[in-house]
């Protein structure tokens, strides 16, 4: 038989030998990577509530996941966990959208300083506009939400300058932004906090090259401060909660996890030993999953789709750290839900707002 382009390629680049003949919970699509993360390197998350996820995970397998905003002492664990310490490797919240990325780095390093500094609740109380979960029983005033989040900036900027490894989770191509000076927000005006005001506010949905620029920009801010850090882009897969477009939420959904897919695999692609894609993603949503990492509100990931997850991220990064998985039938992956209630999740005020 002659030969041809394809006749050499790995078996990883085709489908037969690599997913329709392997069992579903077996499938393995991790990138070859760019480097090891050893058990000293101090690992950091952001980004989407399936962060949280990973950060569980990668605590559970034994990595150092890097903290910098701890509770102050005497701190109870429901309550440092109800106000968000650990949650993320520093309290900023959910950054659900790219642009998040980039004006955190900004106003942590006085290179932004919005003009919008503090939400006012119905309860009188208020909020920080870009953490606006964080204290769930707000501020006294607007000069303690600058003051709380000049200390969160300075831990933020210890973070940066101190991580080894950073896994990024992005989750959606909606925001909300203040008209006045494009400042980016996790949350519209009015579901946890302040009044919305179209003259004042505006949705947007960004596009692929918004995006590509938005990581590019935050990798080079965070290189620049801190060289040798090594960056993990992933795409969550929960699907987002709610669209502010006029069409159905499911076309928003499909459009916003392609879009991020695009942009974080292309900027991925441009050949730094620092960055890396995982699949996460992929892995989740596939379809020879047929939906078996969801829970019954066909949203949130169940325990069977992280492990899925983990498993490979160890074989990627950590092999010595790779224990066999356990044979298990499928009905048993299927049937095995993990309770999610722990995860913060700004996303789901929307609902809570509209009940």
């Amino acid at each position: 038989m002659a030969s041809n382009p394809y006749s050499d390629l790995p078996a990883e680049r085709f489908w037969r030998k690599v997913v329709t003949n392997v069992p579903p919970f077996a499938v393995d699509p991790r990138p070859a990577a760019p480097f090891a993360i050893g058990l000293a390197d101090k690992v950091a998350t952001g980004g989407s509530c399936f962060a949280q996820r990973v950060a569980e995970a990668l605590r559970e397998a034994g990595f150092n996941y890097y903290v910098t905003e701890t509770a102050p002492e005497g701190t109870n664990a429901a309550e440092a966990s109800e106000r968000q310490f650990g949650t993320f490797s520093a309290r900023y919240g959910n950054l659900y959208y790219t642009r998040q990325f980039v004006q955190l780095f900004d106003r942590a390093y006085g290179r932004f300083e919005p003009e919008l500094k503090a939400w006012e609740r119905e309860d009188g109380r208020f909020v920080d506009p870009f953490r606006p979960t964080v204290e769930p029983d707000g501020f006294a005033s607007e000069a303690e939400v600058v003051a709380a989040r000049d200390a969160h900036l300075a831990e933020v900027r210890h973070l940066f300058e101190t991580l080894d490894v950073f896994v990024l989770t992005l989750g959606l191509t909606e925001g909300w932004r203040w008209r006045g000076d494009g400042a980016a927000l996790p949350l519209a005006p009015g579901v946890a906090g302040g009044t919305f005001d179209p003259a004042l506010y505006e949705c947007v949905n960004a596009g692929a090259a918004e995006l590509i620029g938005d990581l590019r920009g935050f990798l080079d801010r965070l290189w620049s401060v801190n060289p040798a850090a090594r960056v993990i882009f992933t795409v969550s897969p929960v699907p987002m909660i709610a669209t502010y477009m006029n069409r159905h939420v499911m076309v928003s959904n499909s459009y916003s996890k392609s879009v991020l897919r695009v942009a974080a695999g292309e900027v991925c692609d441009c050949g730094d030993p620092r960055l890396v894609y995982f699949p996460a993603y992929d892995i989740v949503t596939s379809n020879v999953n047929a939906g078996r990492y969801y829970n019954e509100d066909q949203r949130t990931i169940n325990d069977a789709g992280v492990r899925h997850v983990m498993r490979s991220f160890l074989a990627t990064f950590a092999p010595d750290r790779m224990a066999p998985a356990p044979a298990r039938a499928a009905a048993d992956i299927s049937a095995e839900f993990e309770d999610t209630a722990g995860v913060i999740c700004d996303e789901e005020q929307i609902e809570r707002s509209v009940a």
